[in-house]
This record gives C-alpha cells, sequence and structure tokens, in this order.
C-alpha cells in the first residue's frame, strides 16, 4: 500500500513580484509568465503543492512569498 502524503500546513500561497525580469535567464523570465506575474508588484495566489514551489525556487530572486489568508 503507497504512503500517504502529508498535506502541506498551507494550502496555498501568495507570490508577488519584486524585481524587473530585464537580463534575467530565458527560463526565469518563462516561469514568471507561467506563474501570472507579468509586472512589478503584481501577486496572484497559487496552491502550495511541488509544482508551484518548484516554480517559486527557480525565481525566488525576483519574488516574494507570503501565506494566503
Amino acid at each position: 500500500m503507497a504512503k500517504a502524503k502529508a498535506k502541506a500546513s498551507v494550502e496555498s500561497i501568495v507570490i508577488t513580484r519584486t524585481k524587473s525580469g530585464i537580463g534575467a535567464k530565458q527560463n526565469h523570465r518563462d516561469t514568471l509568465r507561467t506563474l501570472g506575474l507579468r509586472k512589478i508588484g503584481d501577486s496572484v495566489v497559487r496552491p502550495n503543492d511541488a509544482v508551484t514551489q518548484g516554480m517559486v525556487r527557480t525565481v525566488a530572486h525576483m519574488v516574494e512569498v507570503q501565506e494566503a489568508k
């Protein structure tokens, strides 16, 4: 029988773009666009799953992450 995955303590997170993509690697710009962050100051609410955590890790230096209320 497969192990049950532990549910994350936070179900969703708020991701806010804080830096420009000018001069950034293409995959970083693509990741920001995939997250839905087009301009500095844009915020999105995303589920706190492995896919989102991986994207946030890729552009961690360009975004700010908070728990959704």
